[in-house]
């Protein structure tokens, strides 16, 4: 190795490990990505909510891992089903099953940018989206109609996001529990339903159209925590409330051996601090010990060719008999393994099996089979017979069904 070539490998090594200690030290931008875990601390976590939630003991908070339909069909619980999630897609069997619960006196809650278009039809609710404001921002603001929980100075939300409302129905018993606009607010000019309360059955129904409200940002930011305090307090106090833990968009499954690594800034840049060494090792040291592999081609597979060939012989020769019994032998050996039949005993039984696997007629199917078996017996057979009995194989072996 030459002198000139090891400096410039020692300036590459140098700035390769000064950016690497840039990067690793750089602070994290914030992660905006929705989640709505309880483990989760990113932003649109909801870490801070399950928790203080918890600690708070104003109800009986049970976390569920599986579908609703597999929950309430091994259990008969009572109280509230609580559902946050950016994206909300129920399948009508499930909903058929939460809304059967509901009606016996339970409580569905749901907060989601996007909840199934058969929720709210069920529930006579159009969700619109917000156009930007003046000043071209969605940033929402939010309140409860509630004059106890009414407050003059709104909360806020100041990230641009996707804000929604809802048309509700004059028809069904619902009433708006909280309103929401954008960036230009004047709530008391121009409130949107985005939180609504329906009557179903026994029970109620709560949709909510911003999960951001019960995400880890907006629950530390100035007071909005009083927000999320008062729009659950329409919970019954004391009762039953369960967690959903399925619908979960930061529901991530770890099936590398490499996600401890991997999850850890120090120890996934000393992972690839080996590779880099182990890719250099191989660069430099590989050239003088490397030899080249021989390409070995492997055997080609000449049966069809082989058959082909004999064919051709037995046809050339006229041994029509010889070709004709070989063809009707294979062709047996066709149905004993395909359709797992008794050739040995070819009688009423075995037609009916054959009629019934191939979709054809009873009788065309003997038929056939009668004129092969009048054919192999015959002492000699001629070349037009043998090009019939190929087709007539043929129409027994790919008979496709209708």
């Amino acid at each position: 190795m030459s002198k000139s070539f090891k400096i410039v490998f020692g300036v590459f090594l140098l700035v390769l490990i000064v950016l690497t200690y840039l990067e690793a030290t750089e602070k994290a931008p914030i992660n905006w990505n929705p989640s709505y875990l309880e483990i989760d601390k990113i932003a649109l976590g909801s870490y801070v909510l399950y928790e203080s939630w918890k600690d708070a003991e104003t109800h009986n908070i049970t976390k569920v891992k599986e579908t609703p339909f597999e929950f309430l069909s091994n259990e008969n619980p009572k109280g509230t089903y609580f559902f946050l999630n950016d994206n909300l897609f129920i399948d009508q069997t499930e909903l058929d099953k939460l809304l059967t619960w509901v009606e016996d006196g339970n409580t569905l809650f749901l907060s989601g940018n996007n909840i199934s278009l058969n929720i709210l039809d069920t529930l006579d609710l159009k969700p619109q989206t917000l156009n930007p404001g003046e000043d071209f921002k969605l940033q929402p603001y939010i309140n409860l109609t509630n004059k106890k929980f009414w407050r003059e100075k709104p909360y806020h939300l100041d990230q641009d996001r996707r804000v929604i409302r809802l048309e509700k129905s004059d028809s069904l018993d619902q009433q708006v529990l909280g309103v929401v606009n954008v960036s230009d607010f004047d709530l008391k000019e121009r409130a949107y339903p985005n939180f609504i309360k329906s009557r179903f059955g026994k029970g109620q129904i709560f949709i909510h159209s911003m999960p951001e409200a019960f995400s880890n940002y907006f629950l530390l930011a100035d007071s909005n925590y009083t927000y999320v305090q008062d729009a659950l307090a329409y919970i019954p106090a004391g009762t039953n409330v369960f967690w959903d833990d399925h619908y979960k968009t930061g529901k991530v499954y770890n099936t590398s051996p490499l996600y401890i690594l991997l999850n850890n800034r120090s120890l996934k840049w000393a992972y690839y601090f080996v590779l880099i060494g182990a890719l250099l090792f191989i660069i430099f040291e590989g050239k003088r010990k490397q030899r080249s592999v021989p390409v070995v081609t492997p055997l080609k597979n000449q049966s069809y060719q082989y058959s082909q060939t004999i064919s051709e012989l037995y046809l050339e020769q006229k041994q029509y008999k010889s070709l004709a019994t070989k063809y009707i032998q294979h062709f047996y050996e066709y149905l004993r393994i395909q359709y797992r039949l008794d050739t040995s005993n070819i009688n009423e039984q075995f037609y009916k099996d054959i009629s019934a696997r191939i979709n054809m007629k009873f009788e065309e199917v003997k038929s056939q089979f009668n004129w092969i078996s009048s054919l192999a017996e015959k002492e000699e057979i001629t070349k037009n017979e043998l090009q019939e009995l190929h087709k007539v194989i043929q129409t027994l072996k790919y008979k496709p069904n209708e």
